[in-house]
């Protein structure tokens, strides 16, 4: 038999179907036994592997005891995804889209280009609090809960197999002044540490190259295991996810170019290390300042 693609849809259907099953406590053999299922089916539908009917999703979830709302969002996960687009509200929550934090969490590679702030699992807790906070779109009540959100999306790069994680980021994003000169200093120091990781690689692309393969906006390439690759965008209260074919091979070209212009990994280390000793004498120059008007 042809193993079918999990697509971004059926995996989340099905993250969502075990998480159902497990909280009331019944074992995949047994909710297979109650269905009259082999026990294959149901697993299958769980790792995203078998389309799922919303019949079936509805008397899965109707035998767990769920009804209403719940039910009809997860039904919802049923709709077709043939042409490999899936366009999904986010709330301007993008960080704690279960959609990303699932797809993130079983990637073994994640390759991202980012042109005007630090990568979401690449910034300290200040930095993204600052980043946050400069948008002028979020109430101060609701800073912490992101920031929050973005330090647990974090958590993949420090367990026992982390993802392969390539960032591309253009200068301007380590240029550009987010917060004070401490933020700034810490956050390229993170960097600087993240960058010499086994599992970690920071390519910046320099703003002397002008115009460059990826000036029309960030996005970043999820691969993995046993399943096809997937493009993710992020826009303010959307986020698109992308498995076609031809998307796929049209931003791995725009990777593969930005590759050949982008700094080698060591050079973009010693630009870094620059930076971070600029903004730390600009700190340390503040402070003098400072200490000069008491």
């Amino acid at each position: 038999m042809t193993a079918l693609k999990a697509t971004v849809r059926r995996r989340e259907l099905g993250e969502e179907l075990r998480d159902v099953r497990e909280r009331v406590g019944i074992s995949l053999n047994d909710l297979a036994h109650h269905l009259g299922w082999h026990p294959s089916k149901l697993s299958r539908i769980e790792n995203g592997k078998l389309p799922c009917s919303e019949v079936e999703a509805a008397i899965v979830l109707a035998f767990c005891g769920i009804t209403g709302k719940q039910l009809d969002e997860i039904v919802g996960l049923c709709a077709g995804d043939a042409d490999g687009t899936w366009l999904r509200e986010n709330g301007g929550l993008p960080d704690q889209l279960r959609t990303l934090t699932l797809h993130e969490t079983l990637a073994t590679s994640i390759q991202e280009v980012e042109l005007n702030r630090i990568p979401g699992l690449l910034q300290t807790e200040d930095y993204a609090t600052e980043v946050i906070r400069g948008t002028g779109l979020i109430p101060e009540c609701g800073i912490a809960p992101r920031v929050e959100a973005r330090r647990t999306r974090q958590s993949i790069l420090w367990r026992p197999s982390p993802p392969n994680l390539t960032c591309f980021i253009h200068e301007q994003a380590v240029r550009l002044p987010v917060g004070s000169h401490k933020i700034m200093h810490e956050q390229v120091l993170h960097l600087l540490f993240l960058s010499s990781q086994p599992q970690c690689v920071i390519r910046l692309i320099p703003s002397s190259i002008g115009s460059h393969p990826a000036i029309s906006g960030p996005f970043r390439i999820m691969s993995y295991q046993d399943q096809g690759p997937m493009v993710y965008v992020e826009t303010e209260n959307r986020s698109l996810f992308l498995e076609n074919s031809v998307d796929i091979a049209t931003y791995r070209l725009i990777l593969g170019k930005l590759a050949d212009v982008a700094l080698s990994a060591q050079e973009s280390r010693s630009v870094l290390a620059q930076y971070a000793s600029d903004y730390d004498r600009a700190g340390a120059h503040h402070h003098d300042d400072q200490d000069g008007l008491a």
